[in-house]
């Protein structure tokens, strides 16, 4: 344990600098007596503070977070590990991002988490903190705060939920929820058995089990050296999970004496390690804006170009829902993420440091794989395609993206009429029309869903296929928005268009009838539009009035960035330091 003994001098001298929270409790003056007598108004007795390192416990539980139904039990084994360890762990609450009950989409309030995480750290006597989180966006959320503050920080993932079976095949969240959607619509699922469904493929707390978002990012977290070894796997209601929660407040106060901050971890390689490990998972194209986010706040250079690259040579080889047929919970007992890694250790930067103090390289030498089925063998990947591919042209200068190893591959090369929505709304009227003029060529092309736009940028861009398609077996066509798509989903989706419609981006020049070419090969995107007439369309235009007029969504419009930028606001992008608060 660090010791640190009370002194006269109010703010900070050499005996208090190893331990920051003492400068709110080790000072003789009033303010040192107040903050200790506060702190034995609950019971605390004086040492317990004096001279301890103080934890705080980021938890984003929530009775309306499914995914984070068991944090509040988490929490408690990890304050059982900082006791262990010599340490005081102090839980605080933080805003809790479901991803299914928040609307319009918890991508709105991203950059919020990341901001109350960053200020709840400076605001209060924190030497390091644990960090629950695993539904979409509570884990780039607690990360950017945790990154932007500096102090020590180790992510404790939720888990993903259980598996479950459905007639004989295994049924994950999300992925199948579309499957049995379509095929309610189509007449194959009958009302009756559409309800029963409601009870299957979510069996326990936890998150989707299938390689969605949340996954996505609690993977590319441990690749990133930020989680303890296997810490991402671990399903949520396993007896290892709690032991994992524990582990983590033992290790915290490891790091505090350490000063193992995320600066120290969060190199250019450790980041192309985890988009390698996105790229070997066929994992969540919502990844993208997230890494870059957070690679902007560590102050390292990151490109969808960078991602790209990546993607090109990393193959697809761990077989989950959606480009395979197993889920998390098979992953996990196939020998996780560092078996996966340990696979593909010719591609990664072996030497970063991680939160457990080891390298990656020791972190995974002599893990190996123990299902080739789950965790296939480079040389027999899950898809001939890959996970990722960044488009350009005159409708995306700055960038799309698109999930290629989802896709149907006949429509990876592909030119079609554009049938344009403007709305969410209007779309989703328009695909009941039994009267639709659209085919399986037509590409559906959806606006007004980015970042301002929408605004959040939500999950609209796994467009729906028309209901008169559905019915004669059509289950993939070409769509195209500057929305993102849950991880969960597949389809032929291209997404991300940057820059966004509402800010003038091409794509709100486009009219229905209009042609557009997909070239996947080519990482083209392009509007067979002569350019004196998008000039003379450009001139008409005028930009959506403001939709909000007070509160954080207004100051959200305001600064978020685009999607090729990662979708932050632009005052809290970068390594400017904010100065520690003076304690009067």
């Amino acid at each position: 344990m660090l010791a640190v003994t009370v002194s006269d001098d109010p703010c900070m001298t050499p005996d208090l600098k190893p331990l920051r929270s003492q400068r709110w409790f080790a000072a003789t003056d009033m303010r040192g007596f107040a903050h200790r007598q506060r702190m034995q108004q609950m019971g605390l007795r004086r040492e317990d503070v004096l001279g301890r390192p103080i934890v705080a416990i980021i938890n984003t539980w929530s009775d309306l977070s499914p995914c984070h139904a068991h944090l509040r039990e988490r929490a408690e084994a990890v304050k059982r590990g900082v006791l262990l360890a010599g340490g005081m762990p102090f839980e605080l609450p933080a805003m809790s991002l479901g991803e299914v009950m928040v609307k319009p989409t918890t991508m709105l309030y991203r950059n919020f988490l990341a901001m109350e995480t960053e200020e709840l750290l400076r605001s209060l006597p924190i030497d390091g903190a644990v960090l629950l989180g695993g539904c979409d966006k509570t884990t780039p959320g607690l990360l950017m705060g945790a990154i932007s503050m500096g102090l020590p920080a180790i992510f404790c993932p939720a888990g993903p939920m259980l598996n479950d079976r459905y007639r004989g095949q295994q049924v994950g969240a999300g992925t199948h929820t579309r499957k049995f959607w379509d095929d309610l619509q189509a007449g194959l699922v009958s009302e009756a058995e559409w309800v029963k469904l409601e009870s299957r493929m979510t069996r326990s707390p936890g998150t989707c089990n299938t390689m969605g978002t949340a996954s996505t990012m609690t993977a590319m977290t441990e690749a990133l050296g930020l989680t303890l070894p296997d810490a991402s796997c671990i399903p949520a209601m396993d007896a290892a999970h709690p032991r994992m929660a524990a582990d983590c407040g033992e290790r915290i106060v490891g790091m505090i004496g350490e000063q193992l901050t995320p600066a120290r971890i969060l190199s250019r390689g450790a980041f192309l390690n985890a988009a390698v490990v996105q790229m070997a998972l066929g994992g969540s194209t919502n990844a993208v804006v997230h890494i870059i986010a957070m690679a902007r706040r560590a102050g390292v250079a990151l490109e969808l170009e960078d991602l790209d690259a990546v993607a090109r040579r990393v193959p697809v080889i761990a077989n989950l829902f959606p480009s395979g047929d197993r889920l998390m919970e098979d992953l996990h007992y196939a020998g996780g993420v560092p078996a996966l890694m340990n696979r593909l250790r010719n591609e990664l930067s072996l030497d970063e440091l991680t939160v457990s103090g080891q390298t990656l390289r020791q972190q995974i030498d002599g893990r190996e794989v123990i299902d080739d089925e789950v965790i296939r063998p480079l040389d027999r990947p899950v898809s001939a395609e890959r996970a990722l591919a960044v488009l350009r042209g005159n409708l995306a200068p700055q960038g799309a993206v698109i999930k290629p190893s989802a896709a149907n591959a006949q429509l990876l090369q592909h030119r079609g009429p554009a049938l344009v929505f403007d709305s969410q709304p209007q779309m989703l009227a328009a695909m009941a029309d039994p009267d639709l003029a659209v085919d399986e060529n037509t590409v559906l092309v959806l606006r007004n869903a980015g970042p301002v736009g929408a605004p959040g940028m939500p999950e609209w861009g796994n467009l729906p296929i028309p209901k008169r398609l559905l019915e004669r077996g059509v289950r993939d066509m070409l769509r195209l928005s500057d929305a993102r798509m849950s991880g969960t989903h597949f389809g032929t989706c291209v997404l991300h268009v940057s820059p966004e419609s509402a800010v003038g981006g091409p794509l709100a020049l486009v009219q229905t009838g209009d042609q557009i070419e997909l070239d996947v090969p080519a990482r083209r995107l392009h509007l067979h539009v002569a350019d004196d007439e998008l000039a003379r369309r450009r001139a008409a235009w005028t930009a959506p009035a403001p939709t909000f007029a007070r509160g954080w969504t207004q100051l959200y419009q305001q600064h978020v960035t685009q999607a090729h930028e990662g979708c932050d606001l632009d005052f809290l992008q970068g390594t400017a330091p904010t100065p520690e608060p003076p304690i009067y």
